[in-house]
């Protein structure tokens, strides 16, 4: 999507300002890859217009492979509004018919699997559309045929889907994934659990969990290990929404280093306190 926010956090009501950048969950995970080193590519749908344009260039141009985006005439590149708040962000989607929306299993057909390690998806996808969720289903299918590992942040949405029906859909798809990213606050709004033993045994699967508690900290549960928690860093916070995905970029940097635990939970909390001190999804390095 295209991510609309004031250029200083105010409310959107009042705001005089406003500046356009690159925004979503997979797209702010491959570009946070890509600057740690790795080979990322990011697999989406625009629209025929400026905005889809100037989303893929953006992305492109922070070395992120967009070779597996396609571009739909018939539907808009998606946007959305964050809304800067005392304390908390709101955001509005505007997302709904739109190009990334009418992904189906097929985006997949072109896609080269033979040199990918992990494929990254997330829960908001699967709020997007019954065949958005065609499209997890068939990501999921080729990851186990290619014997690639997939990685899953539930990343509930509310102004997406509802809790009662994302819920249900959220935990299958974190069942049979093998590395898990959750809020402790949306596991307890979606299953009614939030400590991380507690959702480990909920997913009931060999799973590699990471459970993120806000500024508190975030702990790793992996099958026949001790949990593993590192406390958060302390900044000051400007704007939270992309923290999770900066998070889960840092954490899945190190597991393809093959870091211990500490060192993934570490590094996911250093760019998720970059994030944290702006308003943007994405913040390049300095």
């Amino acid at each position: 999507m295209i991510l609309v926010t004031p250029t200083d956090p105010s409310p959107l009501e009042s705001a005089e300002h406003f500046a356009l950048h690159v925004g979503g969950a997979e797209s702010t995970v491959a570009l946070y890859l890509a600057e740690r080193g790795h080979r990322s590519a990011w697999l989406s749908q625009v629209g025929d217009d400026p905005l889809g344009r100037r989303m893929v260039a953006a992305v492109a141009k922070y070395g992120v492979d967009t070779s597996w985006v396609r571009v739909d005439a018939e539907a808009p590149t998606g946007v959305y509004f964050k809304d800067p708040g005392l304390g908390s962000t709101r955001v509005y989607y505007y997302r709904a018919g739109s190009a990334a929306s009418r992904m189906t299993g097929a985006n997949l057909d072109d896609v080269d699997w033979s040199a990918t390690r992990i494929v990254h998806v997330s829960g908001i996808t699967a709020g997007l559309s019954a065949t958005c969720r065609d499209l997890l289903s068939a990501v999921y299918a080729a990851a186990r045929r290619h014997e690639v590992l997939i990685s899953f942040d539930v990343n509930h949405r509310p102004g997406v889907w509802p809790a009662d029906e994302a819920a249900p859909v959220l935990l299958d798809l974190a069942r049979r994934a093998d590395i898990v990213f959750v809020g402790r606050d949306e596991a307890e709004r979606l299953w009614q659990v939030g400590d991380p033993t507690a959702v480990a045994a909920l997913l009931d699967a060999p799973v590699r969990l990471v459970v993120k508690d806000g500024e508190v900290g975030a702990s790793e549960v992996a099958p026949g290990a001790a949990p593993v928690f590192v406390p958060s860093r302390r900044v000051e916070v400007v704007e939270v929404v992309g923290a999770g995905d900066a998070f889960a970029a840092g954490y899945l940097s190190e597991l393809l280093r093959e870091s211990e635990p500490a060192a993934r939970l570490s590094a996911g909390h250093d760019l998720a306190a970059r994030s944290l001190s702006s308003t943007h999804d994405f913040l390049p390095s300095l």
